[in-house]
């Protein structure tokens, strides 16, 4: 396990979470999946407490710990994506796996985990600054999933 990992509560589900990950990202798996010990207050013995995953190269471990904590967006993964047809894939496999869409490039998750689905190209009109971060940033306002075709003509004035 790697020195620094991202920990996500889950209520039960942990494991089915870091397989779709892993079959949706590049540079994902799914690697060790442990039992409980023991009972605990939401699982018995046997249950799967914890499961580790690589996300896009990130280490993370899903804690299976029950309904108490919800996701929110105060975390999310943000995905840089090359093009339309790879921010598509990306966005319509959460959102089609029960997920949903949201503002500015955010979508969650089936298990309400936040996610932004981000173009390039927008990143680095919005740290271009002065009148190109406007305008990305004004038509970036007015989309759920980023059309990069619009971000491109908002750069171009």
């Amino acid at each position: 396990m790697a020195k620094n990992t991202v920990c996500i509560w889950f209520d039960h589900d942990a494991e089915a979470a870091a397989r779709f990950y892993a079959a949706t990202f590049p540079d994902s798996s799914v690697g060790a999946v442990i039992p409980a010990p023991g009972d605990y207050p939401d699982g018995k013995a046997g249950d799967t407490i914890v499961v580790e995953f690589i996300v896009a190269g990130v280490p993370c471990i899903g804690l299976n710990g029950g309904p108490h904590f919800k996701h929110n967006e105060a975390f999310s993964f943000q995905i840089a994506t090359d093009d339309q047809e790879e921010t598509d894939r990306y966005w319509n496999a959460i959102v089609s796996n029960g997920g949903q869409e949201s503002e500015c490039g955010w979508c969650k998750d089936k298990w309400g985990v936040s996610w932004q689905i981000t173009p390039r190209v927008l990143t680095e009109a919005l740290a271009t600054g002065g009148d190109t971060a406007r305008r990305a940033f004004a038509a970036m306002m007015s989309m759920k999933k980023i059309d990069v075709a619009a971000i491109d003509a908002a750069i171009r004035g």
